[in-house]
């Protein structure tokens, strides 16, 4: 965590923490940043995802690269700090189409398979803003829940 109180995530990496701590992200393209948020403890985690299904990969040595096994990994963590799944609601951003091949839609699937894996926790998403064409940068604050997206020439906007 920096002196401003916000602690930057990678990608394949994620971060909780209290209120007031925000959590940042940079550069979310196809890849995704969903967060899962309880209002009454005022605590929150952030994790950037860069492909949709751990299931899937050849190379498993990093969970948190993945949307399924990473959304897994970060509702567990939450729940260990006192947190209640139902208590929980989730935000999903990024999912963006950024490549030209078009038979990948790594960005899709990613946005698929947060959806999804979020349906089998019964987390509720609140809000979104996914897919188009352009990339993202995230803040979340978990004193509010609210999450400030930046982009580029598409201006800033709070979910």
């Amino acid at each position: 965590m920096t002196d401003s109180g916000i602690i930057v995530v990678g990608i394949g990496a994620c971060a909780l923490a209290r209120s007031p701590v925000k959590i940042k992200t940079f550069g979310l393209g196809s890849c995704v940043c969903i967060t899962l948020y309880d209002k009454r403890e005022r605590i929150g985690g952030l994790i950037h995802t860069m492909l949709p299904s751990i299931s899937r990969a050849r190379i498993k040595d990093n969970p948190l690269k993945y949307t399924d096994s990473g959304i897994e990994y970060l509702e567990a963590e939450i729940l260990k700090k006192g947190s209640s799944r139902k208590r929980l609601e989730a935000k999903l951003v990024g999912g963006a189409h950024m490549f030209e091949n078009r038979n990948l839609n790594i960005g899709e699937r990613n946005i698929e398979w947060a959806r999804d894996t979020l349906e089998k926790f019964e987390i509720p998403i609140i809000a979104e803003d996914t897919g188009k064409n352009y990339g993202r940068t995230v803040t979340f604050d978990t004193s509010t829940g609210d999450l400030l997206i930046r982009t580029i020439l598409k201006g800033d906007k709070i979910i």
